[in-house]
Protein backbone atom coordinates (compact mmCIF):
# COMPACT_ATOMS: atom_id res chain seq x y z
CA UNK A 1 0.00 0.00 0.00
CA UNK A 2 0.95 3.49 -0.85
CA UNK A 3 0.76 4.84 2.84
CA UNK A 4 3.06 2.33 4.25
CA UNK A 5 5.75 2.05 1.23
CA UNK A 6 5.62 5.93 2.34
CA UNK A 7 5.72 6.06 5.98
CA UNK A 8 8.79 3.79 5.88
CA UNK A 9 10.52 6.05 3.89
CA UNK A 10 10.13 9.02 6.02
CA UNK A 11 10.88 6.53 8.74
CA UNK A 12 14.11 5.60 7.14
CA UNK A 13 15.49 9.55 6.52
CA UNK A 14 14.60 9.77 10.84
CA UNK A 15 11.47 12.46 9.85
CA UNK A 16 8.96 13.18 12.22
CA UNK A 17 5.46 11.98 11.16
CA UNK A 18 2.33 12.34 12.27
CA UNK A 19 -0.68 10.50 11.44
CA UNK A 20 -4.41 11.20 10.95
CA UNK A 21 -5.94 9.34 13.02
CA UNK A 22 -9.47 10.57 11.93
CA UNK A 23 -10.99 8.06 10.19
CA UNK A 24 -13.79 10.69 8.26
CA UNK A 25 -10.74 13.18 7.88
CA UNK A 26 -9.13 13.10 4.07
CA UNK A 27 -6.42 15.08 2.84
CA UNK A 28 -4.30 14.03 -0.49
CA UNK A 29 -1.09 15.94 -1.24
CA UNK A 30 -1.97 16.55 -4.37
CA UNK A 31 -4.29 19.47 -3.14
CA UNK A 32 -2.04 20.82 -0.51
CA UNK A 33 0.10 23.77 -1.54
CA UNK A 34 2.95 25.03 1.01
CA UNK A 35 3.99 28.29 -0.44
CA UNK A 36 6.99 28.36 2.26
CA UNK A 37 4.93 31.05 4.43
CA UNK A 38 1.47 29.32 4.77
CA UNK A 39 -0.37 26.54 3.24
CA UNK A 40 -3.53 26.44 0.82
CA UNK A 41 -5.54 23.17 0.84
CA UNK A 42 -7.93 22.58 -1.57
CA UNK A 43 -11.10 21.07 -0.80
CA UNK A 44 -11.57 18.64 -3.81
CA UNK A 45 -13.36 15.16 -3.78
CA UNK A 46 -10.07 13.56 -2.36
CA UNK A 47 -9.41 15.98 0.55
CA UNK A 48 -12.35 17.51 3.29
CA UNK A 49 -12.49 20.37 5.60
CA UNK A 50 -11.57 17.78 8.60
CA UNK A 51 -8.34 16.98 6.96
CA UNK A 52 -7.58 20.63 6.88
CA UNK A 53 -8.26 21.32 10.05
CA UNK A 54 -5.58 18.39 10.92
CA UNK A 55 -3.22 20.03 8.74
CA UNK A 56 -3.80 23.14 10.38
CA UNK A 57 -3.23 21.35 14.04
CA UNK A 58 -0.43 19.64 12.85
CA UNK A 59 1.72 23.17 11.63
CA UNK A 60 0.46 25.41 13.83
CA UNK A 61 3.04 27.89 12.85
CA UNK A 62 1.78 28.38 9.46
CA UNK A 63 -1.77 30.17 7.98
CA UNK A 64 -3.69 27.29 6.93
CA UNK A 65 -6.90 28.25 4.27
CA UNK A 66 -8.78 26.39 2.28
CA UNK A 67 -10.36 27.24 -1.44
CA UNK A 68 -12.95 24.79 -3.22
CA UNK A 69 -11.33 22.77 -6.23
CA UNK A 70 -14.59 21.95 -8.40
CA UNK A 71 -13.39 21.28 -11.93
CA UNK A 72 -10.38 19.59 -11.35
CA UNK A 73 -8.88 16.73 -9.54
CA UNK A 74 -6.63 19.01 -7.06
CA UNK A 75 -5.57 22.38 -6.03
CA UNK A 76 -2.08 21.46 -7.62
CA UNK A 77 -3.63 20.51 -11.18
CA UNK A 78 -3.77 24.05 -12.42
CA UNK A 79 -1.22 25.61 -9.54
CA UNK A 80 2.06 24.96 -7.76
CA UNK A 81 4.68 27.03 -7.02
CA UNK A 82 7.06 27.92 -9.37
CA UNK A 83 9.60 29.95 -7.61
CA UNK A 84 9.98 31.59 -3.61
CA UNK A 85 7.30 33.91 -4.25
CA UNK A 86 6.04 32.80 -7.10
CA UNK A 87 2.91 31.34 -8.21
CA UNK A 88 2.32 29.43 -11.49
CA UNK A 89 -1.78 29.06 -12.38
CA UNK A 90 -3.54 27.90 -15.44
CA UNK A 91 -5.85 29.58 -17.45
CA UNK A 92 -8.97 28.13 -17.05
CA UNK A 93 -12.02 30.04 -15.07
CA UNK A 94 -11.27 27.49 -12.63
CA UNK A 95 -7.60 28.24 -11.86
CA UNK A 96 -8.27 32.01 -11.89
CA UNK A 97 -11.49 31.40 -9.42
CA UNK A 98 -9.36 29.57 -6.74
CA UNK A 99 -5.87 32.24 -7.56
CA UNK A 100 -8.56 34.93 -6.13
CA UNK A 101 -9.54 33.33 -3.32
CA UNK A 102 -6.15 32.23 -2.66
CA UNK A 103 -5.37 36.49 -2.71
CA UNK A 104 -8.27 37.12 -0.73
CA UNK A 105 -7.25 34.88 1.98
CA UNK A 106 -3.83 35.42 2.06
CA UNK A 107 -1.59 38.65 4.06
CA UNK A 108 1.38 38.02 1.83
CA UNK A 109 1.12 39.65 -1.87
CA UNK A 110 2.40 36.14 -4.00
CA UNK A 111 3.68 37.33 -7.76
CA UNK A 112 2.15 34.83 -10.47
CA UNK A 113 3.10 33.24 -14.02
CA UNK A 114 0.22 32.23 -15.80
CA UNK A 115 -0.07 29.67 -18.30
CA UNK A 116 -1.94 28.71 -20.99
CA UNK A 117 -2.49 25.03 -19.96
CA UNK A 118 -4.10 24.12 -16.37
CA UNK A 119 -1.79 20.93 -16.23
CA UNK A 120 1.56 23.04 -17.43
CA UNK A 121 0.86 25.17 -13.92
CA UNK A 122 1.82 21.75 -12.21
CA UNK A 123 5.51 22.12 -11.73
CA UNK A 124 8.30 21.89 -9.32
CA UNK A 125 10.77 24.74 -8.17
CA UNK A 126 14.04 23.50 -6.04
CA UNK A 127 16.36 25.81 -4.69
CA UNK A 128 19.89 23.66 -4.79
CA UNK A 129 22.60 25.60 -3.43
CA UNK A 130 24.72 24.83 -6.07
CA UNK A 131 22.69 25.40 -9.17
CA UNK A 132 20.35 28.14 -7.74
CA UNK A 133 16.74 28.11 -9.15
CA UNK A 134 15.71 24.87 -10.60
CA UNK A 135 12.15 24.48 -12.39
CA UNK A 136 11.21 21.31 -13.43
CA UNK A 137 7.92 21.83 -15.99
CA UNK A 138 5.94 20.28 -18.80
CA UNK A 139 7.68 19.85 -21.79
CA UNK A 140 7.23 21.74 -25.05
CA UNK A 141 5.88 19.05 -27.16
CA UNK A 142 3.03 18.94 -24.59
CA UNK A 143 2.54 22.29 -23.93
CA UNK A 144 4.31 24.42 -26.28
CA UNK A 145 2.40 27.91 -25.16
CA UNK A 146 2.88 27.04 -21.41
CA UNK A 147 6.66 25.95 -22.20
CA UNK A 148 7.60 29.84 -23.62
CA UNK A 149 5.58 31.23 -20.87
CA UNK A 150 8.50 29.20 -18.34
CA UNK A 151 10.98 30.31 -20.80
CA UNK A 152 10.51 34.07 -19.95
CA UNK A 153 11.96 32.79 -16.50
CA UNK A 154 15.62 33.53 -16.75
CA UNK A 155 17.08 33.60 -13.46
CA UNK A 156 16.02 29.68 -13.71
CA UNK A 157 17.42 27.00 -14.52
CA UNK A 158 14.41 24.93 -16.49
CA UNK A 159 14.53 21.17 -17.00
CA UNK A 160 11.36 20.59 -19.36
CA UNK A 161 9.92 16.61 -18.25
CA UNK A 162 7.35 14.51 -20.64
CA UNK A 163 4.64 13.23 -18.33
CA UNK A 164 2.07 12.30 -20.70
CA UNK A 165 1.72 8.80 -19.73
CA UNK A 166 1.49 9.46 -15.84
CA UNK A 167 -1.10 12.36 -17.18
CA UNK A 168 -3.19 8.74 -18.34
CA UNK A 169 -3.54 7.82 -14.79
CA UNK A 170 -4.02 11.34 -13.47
CA UNK A 171 -0.39 11.43 -12.46
CA UNK A 172 1.31 15.03 -12.49
CA UNK A 173 4.52 16.23 -11.79
CA UNK A 174 4.46 17.34 -8.02
CA UNK A 175 2.45 13.99 -7.19
CA UNK A 176 5.53 12.10 -8.07
CA UNK A 177 7.32 13.75 -5.96
CA UNK A 178 8.34 13.97 -2.36
CA UNK A 179 11.01 16.93 -1.84
CA UNK A 180 12.52 16.54 1.39
CA UNK A 181 14.90 19.61 3.07
CA UNK A 182 17.45 17.50 4.67
CA UNK A 183 20.86 18.30 5.19
CA UNK A 184 23.61 15.51 4.31
CA UNK A 185 25.03 14.41 6.62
Amino acid sequence: KQVEAMKRALESLNLNIVEMVDENATLDGGDVLFTGREFFVGLSRRTNQRGAEILADTFKDYAVSTVPVHDSLHLKSFCSMAGPNLIAIGSSEAAQKALKTMQQMSDHRYDKLTVPDDAAANCIYLNIPSKGHVLLHRAPEEYPESAKVFEKLKDHMLIPIAATELAKVDGSLTCCSVLINKASE
